[in-house]
């Protein structure tokens, strides 16, 4: 089967811009030019509410193209009614990133990375690599998971996207400036620990299936950019989502733990008053197991608010 969705996915949902990205090498700087006109995007927004607290869910794409005009209308009046601004994870700066990193993504074993690899996909490996720019002898002392990540960031780099274009970028920055206080649903070593606890198999997986999407990443990702635009969280999960459904595991460690753990963390904070904002990546606000049905099962109801 294709691992192309949970490549994707993993990239996606888990990667949270400023934390993996500030590992990643930093890309070409090219001539200044003219700034372009603002393209207007309108990804979906929900809301929580009781008699005293309103909780506002916002899905986010932690890397995007510049120049898009997504932080306005209803996110940005929801946004500036917000006392408080809840991230995955606070974006930590790149010292931090890489204290809690390296121990994770250090392998350990001795056996280096390219023997990890079946025959038939060493050929395609070193390829892939080489055409991102990295001679696969630097990475043979990482873990399978981390080299597909990086693989994953420097795809996105050519694609156009950056993590210091992306939502929870711009909402940290805003929240900064407006003097609200950034928390995190989980902590950096919780999520880069989601890669390392994968077994070796699903590593190498992952990062197999990198090297045979590599091609169709500029494509894939573009798809995903503009039904977030669009507002089509449904169609961005079909397409972030779809086949991690046939890899349980990763399915139930990406997804349905974390957004039963979040709906927790929301209905506590429903309990106390005030208006908070939440922006996660925005496959985990749609689907059969999204946190708007986790909370359903908490007896609160999530409506989408319409621009």
């Amino acid at each position: 089967m294709t691992f192309t969705r949970p490549f994707l996915a993993l990239t996606a949902l888990l990667l949270s811009g400023g934390a993996v990205a500030q590992t990643a090498p930093a890309p070409v700087q090219m001539p200044a030019t003219p700034r372009a006109a603002t393209v207007p995007a309108d990804p979906a927004l929900w809301v929580v509410k009781d008699k005293d607290t309103t909780v506002y869910l916002f899905g986010t794409i932690h890397a995007l193209k510049p120049h898009l005009g997504w932080f306005d209308s209803a996110v940005r009046k929801a946004f500036d009614a917000s006392g408080q601004l809840i991230l995955e994870i606070p974006l930590p700066d790149p010292a931090t990133a890489q204290a809690v990193m390296l121990p994770l993504a250090t392998d350990t074993s001795g056996v280096p990375l390219m023997q990890k690899l079946n025959a038939g996909d060493r050929a395609a490996y070193a390829a892939a690599m080489t055409k991102l720019g990295i001679p696969p002898a630097a990475v043979e002392k990482f873990e399978p998971w981390f080299v597909a990540v990086t693989l994953s960031q420097l795809a996105l780099q050519k694609a156009g996207f950056s993590a210091a274009d992306g939502a929870e970028a711009a909402l940290s920055a805003a929240a900064t400036a407006a003097g609200k206080p950034i928390t995190g649903l989980e902590t950096l070593q919780q999520q880069l620990g989601y890669f390392h606890a994968l077994s070796q198999a699903d590593q190498i997986a992952f990062l197999v299936s990198s090297v045979q999407d590599i091609d169709k990443f500029d494509g894939m990702i573009n798809a995903m950019l503009d039904r977030w635009k669009a507002g089509d969280a449904e169609g961005l999960s079909a397409l972030m989502n779809e086949d991690l459904t046939s890899q349980p595991n990763l399915y139930r460690i990406l997804l349905v733990e974390r957004n039963k753990r979040w709906a927790a963390w929301i209905s506590e904070r429903m309990k106390k008053p005030g208006t908070v904002f939440i922006a996660v990546g925005a496959g985990h606000l749609a689907g059969r197991d999204s946190v708007q049905v986790q909370l359903a099962k908490r007896h609160l109801k999530a409506v989408r608010i319409r621009y």
